[in-house]
């Protein structure tokens, strides 16, 4: 059965002043998709999950955390389920961030946003949801701001990718000649980077009572019920998925050489 619980000890609701939230704040809640398997990371994630697999001295979803509270994020619901018990250890009631955190657990995959229908009841009117495992300097509070001026029903932040094909490329008509030749191309495009605002009323009537459901799914169903679904680019941003082992590494290597990229903003 799926459900919400929440650690031992809890800030009571008059603990904000404590929280230091500010009335600046465009949007205090979040949720982190936390449950994955990480079977791409293996053998890393056999002993660990990706939300806690380590740059330098602190796990990658406190990165994700420290950010999300230089925002304005007070409160984030955290979506568990392989390896939880040491997520929750780690993180418990989110008191020594200057944060509240909640655990939703699942006892079987519902996807991003099949998830997200566990914990509809407590969800504010919009709210943040992120991938646990993403290693990014991007402007949170501007992607908020940027959703509450669109009037948004969903935003997604996207990044632009390189892809380098290490060959030279051939294109040729109907008759096999030649059209065009072109040596080791490089092709850019955006890709989703996991980060997502959402707008609750929006996001109801497709993830109530559903088995699973994932993000692009979702996303496409609100724009087919002429929902106002918004993309949101950050130029100036690092953006890296931690999935991969090679994609590990290179984010070790990139937190080590600008921590202050990373931890400037906490």
């Amino acid at each position: 059965m799926n459900k919400i619980f929440w650690p031992t000890h809890l800030p009571a609701s008059n603990e904000c002043d404590q929280l230091g939230e500010s009335p600046s704040v465009v949007i205090s809640q979040a949720v982190i998709m936390a449950g994955g398997k990480g079977t791409r990371l293996h053998p890393y994630s056999a002993l660990f999950p990706k939300p806690l697999m380590p740059l330098g001295d602190m796990p990658i979803m406190e990165l994700l955390l420290r950010r999300m509270k230089a925002a304005g994020i007070r409160e984030v619901i955290i979506a568990v389920n392989h390896l939880r018990h040491l997520i929750e250890v780690y993180f418990g009631d989110g008191s020594d961030l200057g944060m509240r955190l909640y655990y939703s657990d699942e006892d079987k995959p519902l996807g991003t946003a099949g998830a997200l229908g566990n914990m509809l009841h407590l969800l504010d009117e919009t709210f943040l949801v992120t991938n646990g495992d993403l290693l990014t300097t991007m402007d949170l509070r501007r992607m908020a701001l940027s959703h509450i001026s669109e009037r948004a029903d969903a935003t997604v932040g996207i990044f632009e990718r390189e892809n380098k094909i290490d060959f030279g490329l051939i294109e040729f008509d109907a008759k096999n000649r030649l059209c065009a030749y072109r040596e080791k191309p490089t092709n850019k495009y955006y890709v989703s980077m996991g980060v997502y605002i959402l707008q609750r009323e929006a996001v109801r009537p497709h993830i109530s009572d559903v088995d699973y459901l994932d993000m692009p799914n979702l996303l496409l169903k609100i724009k087919a019920s002429n929902g106002n679904v918004c993309c949101f680019r950050d130029d100036n941003c690092i953006w890296l998925d931690i999935g991969r082992p090679d994609d590990f590494a290179l984010a070790q290597k990139i937190f080590e050489e600008d921590r202050e990229a990373f931890l400037g903003h906490a």
